[in-house]
């Protein structure tokens, strides 16, 4: 079992930056690729990033490619997503995921096994 916990969302205005942290329990969170995803209003879940385990290999959705920056410290069981330029169209609830074994894509939520509660981002223009 792994339990995530997202913070560091809030209100902030179009250009503005924020820094999202996800902290996981458990003695083997090195061993998880870990995703972001974000659910607007009216909008279904869609994918933001991921860090596969070693943290070598990352990927953006189009929309934040330039902007976002996804990040993992395993010895702090820790991942991080870097905010900038953010934009109205950013507001969403972010959700941070971990998966042990992906069996699909890494942009699928189907694909996680682990869910954490959602972090509220508000970006006004």
């Amino acid at each position: 079992q792994m339990q995530l916990v997202e913070s560091g969302g809030g209100l902030v205005q179009a250009g503005g930056s924020l820094r999202l942290s996800c902290a996981a329990s458990g003695r083997t969170f090195s061993m998880y690729t870990m995703g972001w995803f974000r659910q607007g209003p009216g909008k279904e879940r869609e994918f933001v990033s991921t860090i596969k385990w070693g943290g070598g290999t990352t990927v953006y959705a189009d929309s934040v490619k330039g902007r976002f920056t996804i990040s993992r410290d395993n010895a702090k069981n820790t991942v991080y997503l870097q905010m900038n330029s953010l934009k109205p169209e950013d507001t969403a609830v972010y959700y941070c995921a971990a998966a042990r074994t992906l069996l699909g894509a890494a942009t699928s939520p189907v694909n996680y096994n682990y869910w954490g509660q959602g972090t509220q981002v508000t970006v006004s223009s």
